[in-house]
């Protein structure tokens, strides 16, 4: 594994540890800010708006700024807005703080893995895909616990000062690592030229699926405690346990999806599609067994992030000739995918249908999924068509 592409996994690392770390410390960010605890929740969606919103804004608005000089901006931006949010005075300067780590953090995911794919030969591009995102993974296995027990042994400050060093040793690897490169395009790309390639079938259909995917996962990820408690009868104790299980099924699928998409892409991307309706069925009718319902809550968590690396994959690659816009929106159409999911689970809840149903509305969203990936990849296949070269390749300064 390359130092650059190690370096990009460290910063994804720390953006990730610090959108999941809130819920760890919320209830101490809530008393310390002096606020309710569903007040202090809208540090969570405020966050998830920056990301879907201002991340593709600052992507294009940046788009004859070098890579590694971006990517050194952004974090930067990060590490700096954590030391603030230890020091901020009152909840809504924290939200602001929040909300500008998000722009960046949606900036981010965009911009490293058009420079992961581009440090790589293309037939490891899944691979480098696959590792960005297991910064998000691996976030949720080690640094969401970790800056969860700085933040209840030496209270939540203690915890964004934590990561504000992360942020700067991931600054350092960048520095050190990352090659100097800047886009091949002299001017700024046109947004309308932009637009269009998002029109490509490719683009747009796994727009589509990754949305899907969104709502197979959150649906009941939203919710997976009272789930786990109320129909499954497990003890509160044991419910970190069954998440950390979970964060490892997730990173092992990661790079699991990472493979298949540098093996055959579209046939092994309906395949997990179509597995991942059978996992979340096995949710349904395993919930009330605690056993089942665990080893089954491990196979969802690696197929869902299975599945996410050769859905953005394809994106990447079937808008190489434009990636501004397009990579920006992969981090953005996930936010908006989670808010949504949210949602529409909240509404089930509230017409009383039960925290137990929830895994079959995944189980829909995912066969919908299955459909449309299988009519795209006919489609392809009978207008032969290939995807575009790369117009703003990589090169050296």
């Amino acid at each position: 594994m390359s130092l650059p592409l190690i370096a990009l996994f460290l910063a994804a690392f720390a953006f990730g540890t610090t959108e999941f770390v809130i819920a760890g410390v919320l209830p101490q960010v809530a008393g310390g800010l002096g606020v309710t605890i569903p007040i202090a929740g809208y540090l969570v969606s405020g966050y998830a708006i920056g990301i879907a919103l201002g991340g593709p804004l600052l992507t294009f608005a940046t788009t004859n700024v070098a890579r590694r000089t971006l990517l050194l901006g952004l974090i930067a931006a990060f590490t700096i807005g954590q030391v603030a949010c230890a020091l901020a005075p009152s909840f809504s300067a924290m939200l602001v703080l929040r909300v500008l780590i998000a722009i960046a953090h949606g900036s981010f995911f965009g911009i490293a893995m058009v420079v992961a794919t581009g440090l790589v030969a293309p037939e490891r591009r899944g691979f480098a895909v696959a590792l960005i995102l297991s910064g998000l993974t691996v976030s949720n296995v080690i640094g969401v616990p970790l800056g969860a027990a700085i933040g209840n042994y030496l209270g939540w400050r203690a915890t964004f000062w934590a990561m504000g060093t992360l942020g700067l040793l991931a600054s350092l690897a960048i520095v050190l690592w990352v090659p100097r490169t800047k886009n091949a395009a002299a001017s700024r790309p046109d947004f309308r030229h932009e637009v269009r390639v998002l029109g490509r079938q490719q683009a747009w259909t796994s727009l589509i699926l990754m949305l899907m995917l969104m709502l197979g996962q959150f649906v009941p990820f939203t919710y997976i405690a009272p789930l786990l408690q109320d129909v499954t009868g497990l003890d509160p104790a044991w419910i970190p346990w069954v998440l950390l299980l979970n964060g490892v099924g997730s990173t092992i699928g990661v790079f699991l999806g990472g493979r298949l998409a540098d093996w055959k892409l579209m046939p092994s991307l309906i395949a997990m599609l179509a597995l991942q309706v059978v996992a979340l069925l096995t949710l349904y009718l395993a919930a009330p067994y605690p056993l089942p319902m665990v080893a089954a809550i491990f196979v969802w968590g690696a197929l869902n992030f299975a599945i996410g690396t050769p859905i953005q994959t394809r994106i990447l690659s079937w808008t190489a000739d434009a990636p501004s816009l397009a990579s920006s929106l992969i981090p953005s159409g996930f936010n908006i995918g989670i808010a949504l999911a949210a949602f529409i689970g909240g509404t089930m809840l509230n017409a009383g249908l039960g925290y137990r149903s929830l895994p079959l509305l995944g189980a829909v969203a995912l066969a919908v999924a299955v459909l449309v990936a299988f009519i795209s990849y006919a489609w392809e296949k009978r207008s032969l068509a290939v995807p575009p070269v790369p117009a703003n390749a990589l090169a050296a300064e």
